[in-house]
């Protein structure tokens, strides 16, 4: 069909999620090395347009302090060449311990989003 596959979309949101992290200062690595885990509690995309394969696309990534243990991020993914919007959609996380455990999101984090 050479269009890419749906759950495609989610992996690229992952990506621009840990850039995002990264151009703030944190990583996913040193974020878990502390013992805090952020699994995916919520996940939404909405679909605008196909992409197909070998399309250059750009993500737009945002993220927003739901409470001390949760946080939401945003994405929108972009045609690169015409700028149009083929998804947009959001991700919800928990922070939790190694036990699986709610806990507060670190100071640091809770500082960039809040």
């Amino acid at each position: 069909m050479q269009v890419v596959y749906h759950a495609n979309y989610f992996v690229w949101f992952e990506v621009g999620r840990c850039d995002l992290l990264r151009s703030l200062g944190q990583t996913y690595r040193t974020i878990e090395a502390a013992g805090l885990m952020l699994p995916v509690v919520e996940a939404q995309c909405d679909y605008r347009r196909s992409a197909r394969y070998d399309d250059e696309l750009t993500i737009h990534t945002s993220g927003k302090l739901l409470s001390s243990a949760r946080i939401r991020f945003d994405y929108e993914i972009r045609q690169t060449e015409d700028a149009v919007v083929a998804a947009i959609g959001r991700t919800v996380h928990a922070a939790v311990n190694r036990d699986g455990r709610p806990v507060r999101l670190p100071v640091a984090v809770r500082k960039i989003f809040g």
